[in-house]
């Protein structure tokens, strides 16, 4: 393992291998103890793509809720449905849907919001891409998100998970912006092996992976995009040893996007200002 992967293992948190009985109550104490932790609370509230990360978020956030709910805290989990005009997979999202079953479900159609927002830019003189427009969209996903935790008193929950993380493959203060990211700290397999374990539609962890954020490139698998499979990063994550040329990839995945890794720096956290 060379020294970088043996940083960024320790980073991530990812283990060799996980108990999925054991790695499911921890995840859910996690969730109930930040809520009791925060007094106002009185929501949960995440985006449901259809995806394993958002499905298997949302089921332990409800099964959290129902225990919270057994000993007394006051507290919904409230799904939300974030097409962008007419979304190809929605019949995935009713089916992740019907295996959580939320206290509460929203649904906000984010493509007037999206277009009105790339028109006023092109207006200013600024073209974006279709990439760009993507990025559109994963922000005003969480936007949305945000407004309906502010108006119901509660925190939004990430999906964001290591092999994710590692990779950056997520929009800075859009997807990657939560309150708490309770599925951290596992790979894209042992997501999978949760999930599989509580049991939804077999098709619901067995999708292949997208964004599905280009209008130009729809349903593109991560894969596709990264450059690199889920396999090989999964490995990569647990300290194994993987292709050269797999390895070259994800590690420059990791360096280029250290700066969606962190917060925004004052004059004095700036490292470079304390020498």
């Amino acid at each position: 393992m060379s020294k970088l992967q043996d940083v960024v293992v320790n980073e991530m948190k990812v283990k060799k291998q996980i108990d999925s009985v054991k790695e499911i109550q921890e995840i859910k104490q996690f969730i109930k103890a930040y809520v009791k932790s925060h007094s106002f609370i009185q929501t949960l509230v995440l985006g449901i793509s259809g995806g394993q990360d958002s499905t298997l978020t949302g089921k332990l956030a409800q099964l959290a809720v129902n225990e919270l709910k057994e000993e007394g805290r006051n507290c919904k989990f409230i799904a939300v449905k974030l097409p962008y005009g007419v979304q190809q997979d929605a019949n995935e999202v009713e089916d992740a849907l019907e295996f959580i079953n939320p206290d509460i479900t929203y649904t906000v159609n984010i493509k007037p919001a999206v277009d009105q927002s790339v028109q006023s830019l092109s207006e200013a003189g600024i073209k974006l891409t279709d990439f760009q427009k993507g990025n559109e969209k994963a922000r005003e996903r969480m936007k949305v998100q945000f407004s309906i935790a502010s108006n119901t008193q509660g925190i939004v929950l990430g999906t964001d998970h290591s092999a994710e993380n590692i990779t950056g493959f997520y929009t800075k203060y859009g997807d990657g912006a939560a309150d708490i990211a309770p599925i951290f700290g596992l790979n894209k397999r042992q997501g999978k092996q949760l999930l599989a374990y509580l049991g939804p539609p077999k098709h619901l962890y067995e999708k292949v992976p997208t964004a599905d954020l280009e209008d130009d490139k729809p349903q593109l698998p991560d894969e596709e995009a990264l450059g690199v499979s889920y396999h090989d990063i999964d490995d990569y994550l647990e300290g194994k040893e993987i292709p050269a040329t797999a390895r070259e990839t994800i590690e420059k995945h990791y360096v280029r996007n250290a700066h969606k890794r962190e917060l925004a720096y004052t004059r004095y956290s700036w490292p470079k200002n304390n020498k």
